[in-house]
């Protein structure tokens, strides 16, 4: 176990060392003008030369990269020319605000799509397993886009025309201001995030499901008299989650590094919408802190999945 951890991690710290390289080739290696493409489209005179001066711009390029480095690895993402603040002040604003949508979200998906799909294996080809299916596919089908301005259609629009104003057309409301007005603010874009994500995780699901259901293991707990209850959760649906632990580890660690489009269409300015405006800017510091960040997210997400494996399938052995 120690040795794969520490494999793992090596692996994880390799894949983070080449992303900064690229990260650095990218924006501070292709433009012809470092300190004005940082700087951004309205900078002046002064501020460009400030950031040349602080990047050491005159310096060799690999005393660049390693400075780079050395500040990344410090929690020093940069400095942002254009609000005048550092790049971790504008992530930390961002980060509780997807995290919240992210969590939320991810649970819904999750208890949804495993329990409709476990739902559709045991039952195969009947009316409630075709009823789940086309469900997960008209669902899995739907932009979030769109699902997300259906449900601002309908559920704010319409409800608060009718004179119940329950859910509000967007924004961001923190626990700070209570748990009721964060918790309304909320809940249109976690189903608008679950529910297409839990399309694939239903799918997933009864697939897997149906595979395990078939093992001779399943067979022999069935002719011992077990209960079909906890044959199905203990036996079969603990091997069957492998490939769902895999899936769910990728969709978080990817979601974590910003909820564009979600985030967009409900105004919560989180990581995925700081990165679009940022980009809108030319903001690149933003952009660099959210690249390396959500390249670590996916990273970290990968190791602790790989770990979850042996303790989900006894059939599997971390060497």
């Amino acid at each position: 176990m120690a040795r794969f951890l520490l494999r793992r991690l090596a692996l994880g710290l390799l894949i983070m060392w080449l992303i900064s390289l690229a990260v650095f080739a990218l924006f501070f290696i292709a433009p012809n003008d470092v300190a004005r493409t940082l700087a951004g489209r309205q900078a002046t005179p002064e501020t460009v030369a400030l950031i040349s001066a602080r990047l050491g711009l005159d310096q060799p390029i690999w005393k660049q990269y390693l400075d780079f480095l050395g500040k990344a690895l410090h929690g020093d993402l940069g400095y942002d020319y254009y609000h005048q603040v550092p790049v971790t002040e504008i992530m930390a604003q961002a980060l509780p605000i997807t995290l919240s949508l992210v969590v939320g979200g991810a649970i819904i998906w999750l208890v949804m799509g495993v329990f409709n799909g476990v739902v559709s294996a045991i039952r195969p080809r009947s009316v409630t397993d075709r009823s789940l299916t086309a469900f997960a596919l008209f669902f899995y089908s739907m932009p979030t886009f769109f699902l997300g301005l259906l449900l601002l259609y309908f559920l704010y629009y319409q409800l608060t025309v009718a004179g119940y104003p329950i859910f509000p057309p967007g924004g961001y409301a923190p626990l700070s201001e209570g748990f009721g007005p964060w918790l309304q603010h909320m809940i249109l874009p976690w189903f608008t995030l679950a529910l297409v994500s839990a399309a694939t995780y239903t799918r997933l699901t009864r697939a897997s499901m149906l595979e395990v259901l078939g093992e001779d293991y399943v067979r022999t707990a069935r002719a011992k008299g077990i209960r079909e209850s906890r044959v199905i959760t203990r036996h079969a649906l603990r091997a069957a989650l492998t490939p769902i632990v895999t899936q769910f580890g990728i969709d978080v660690g990817a979601l974590v590094g910003g909820v564009v489009v979600t985030e967009t269409v409900f105004s919560l300015p989180g990581l995925g919408k700081t990165s679009i405006d940022a980009i809108n800017q030319q903001d690149l510091p933003v952009i660099i802190g959210i690249v390396l960040f959500a390249s670590l997210a996916v990273v970290v997400a990968n190791i602790v999945v790989d770990i979850f494996y042996a303790v989900l399938d006894p059939r599997v052995r971390l060497h």
